[in-house]
Parts: C-alpha cells; structure tokens; sequence
C-alpha cells in the first residue's frame, strides 16, 4: 500500500478538485487503478468512485554542457463516494 501511493499532490488547482471530492496522488509508475484503489481504501478509510491516471513527463534539466535524463512519473485522481472527505487534504 506505502509503495504504491508516494505522496498527494497538494497545489491550487488540485484543492479547487478536492472541493468538488476528487483527490490527486503521485503513485508507482507500474501500478494499475485497482491497486491505487484498494490502497485509498484501506489508507483513508474511504469508498472510492472511480480513478483516472496520468503519466506525466518531467522536463529536462541541463546539467553543466549536458542535458540530463527525464523522469517519468505517474498521477493518480481519486474521485470518492458523496459524503467521503480525506481529512489529509481538509486541514484537519
């Protein structure tokens, strides 16, 4: 579970989702929308509607004369249930 969700994803535009119940998460690139579900279930004691990912590109970074490598990584948007909140992106 710990392996599969790395971190949420807190910005201005993620918050503006969380209002209306949908949660964004940084995941494992080799995990799949069942494995990110059960995980949201057994991590925030909540009941998840569905589950859309993303796997985004990292921009190259120059590196002296060199450029260097990208680094894919994957996000996960967890709508929940009505009435589900995770307390982590509420402030409580």
């Amino acid at each position: 579970m710990y392996s599969i969700i790395k971190k949420p994803l807190i910005s201005e535009k993620n918050t503006m989702h969380s209002s209306i119940g949908t949660y964004v998460f940084e995941v494992d690139r080799k995990s799949t929308k069942d494995e990110i579900r059960h995980a949201v279930e057994k991590l925030f004691d909540v009941k998840v509607q569905s589950v859309n990912t993303q796997v985004c590109r990292d921009r190259s970074r120059r590196v002296g004369m060199n450029y260097s490598g990208v680094r894919y990584w994957k996000k996960a948007l967890v709508r929940l249930k009505d009435g589900e909140k995770i307390a982590l992106f509420e402030g409580a």
